[in-house]
């Protein structure tokens, strides 16, 4: 409830201070959160994300001051280059960007999968406002700049650190990583299109943490397959939904990607993109990489007698299934569509 509270008054403030304490009233209320089971490894974790957090928001409030001091009023923010650089570099810090993006992984491999949903979505929304807020009332092509360096090195870092990972919370963690390139690039050039990817991540990313919460999954190890050969519509679930978060089209993660490349390319350098879409294309190899070796080894005989594999997950409800499935497929494979939808609306933004 602390943690809802400090977002809802980061996002209805206009006021920098207020904002920054919305912040830490968010986090004061999820590092407990973080450590609910006790375990050594969440502790770590949790004290981990408290001082990354730490860290930027006082570059936030450090460079909130500095402009305080030239302006003396908490409504505005000043020119001063030095204040800019220390609020963005805070930010980038609490969404777990380039060049801060490497306590994402380490966190979010020891937390549960709770915890790394909350990560990956809802903490994101408070720092993403005020970098909203900041290049709204901001307009300033050196920020614009530093804004698409960042964006750019984000999705590629996403895509690269993904690849040879078979833990699946470093996976999401990179996945993370590469998205929120793709959200502060939507951002640089509308912030109707950034809400529109966001919304679209984290309607995947919560449905997949909730499969594998459900599933108590950690890796995609031969037990976890093996598991998995007597239900394919499990199999189906989460294959469809790792793919759409890579962003293969037709599927609901494409409708975000294509939305920033048509409305990017017709106000700037089509160009300007390639990075990004190099670092969309790394991550969706590594998740077809998880794809052939779930298929490949789930179709496999095996004559071995002597070895037991550990269940997994184990289906109850036939129609939680079908429930499931065609869930997935309102969510998925009706991308295209909405897609020729989005593409007007866009045009009027």
């Amino acid at each position: 409830m602390i943690t809802f509270f400090g977002t809802i008054l980061t996002l209805s403030s206009t006021h920098w201070l207020m904002m920054w304490m919305g912040l830490e009233i968010n986090l004061l209320g999820f590092i407990p959160l973080l450590m609910f089971q006790s375990s050594s490894s969440e502790t770590e974790a949790g004290v981990k994300y408290f001082i990354f957090q730490a860290i930027g928001s006082s570059m936030i409030m450090t460079g909130s001051m500095m402009s305080f001091n030239l302006t003396m009023t908490w409504e505005s923010l000043s020119q001063n280059p030095l204040m800019f650089l220390l609020i963005i570099m805070g930010l980038m810090i609490k969404l777990g960007s380039f060049p801060f993006h490497f306590w994402v992984p380490s966190v979010m491999a020891s937390l549960s999968w709770f915890s790394c949903m909350m990560i990956s979505t809802w903490q994101k929304l408070g720092p993403l406002f005020i970098l909203c807020s900041l290049i709204q009332y901001h307009n300033n092509m050196k920020i614009y700049i530093l804004l698409f360096i960042l964006a750019s090195l984000s999705s590629l870092i996403g895509g690269i650190g993904g690849i040879n990972q078979s833990q699946l919370r470093a996976i999401m963690a990179y996945s993370s990583i590469g998205h929120m390139g793709w959200m502060i690039f939507a951002l640089i050039h509308n912030s109707s299109l950034m809400t529109i990817y966001f919304l679209i991540y984290v309607l995947i990313t919560l449905t997949l943490f909730l499969i594998m919460w459900t599933l108590n999954m950690s890796s995609m190890n031969y037990s976890i397959f093996m598991s998995w050969k007597s239900n394919k519509s499990l199999k189906f679930l989460i294959l469809t939904f790792l793919l759409s978060l890579g962003g293969l089209p037709p599927l609901l993660g494409f409708i975000s990607k294509a939305s920033v490349i048509f409305y990017s390319s017709k106000l700037s350098n089509p160009f300007l993109i390639i990075p990004l879409i190099i670092g969309s294309l790394l991550s969706l190899f590594y998740y077809l990489t998880l794809m052939f070796s779930m298929l490949l080894i789930s179709s496999s005989k095996t004559t071995s007698l002597s070895l037991s594999y550990p269940t997994i997950y184990t289906y109850t409800s036939p129609l939680s299934t079908t429930y499931i499935l065609i869930f997935s497929v309102l969510v998925n494979t009706l991308g295209s569509l909405i897609i020729i939808l989005i593409f007007p609306l866009m045009n009027l933004m």
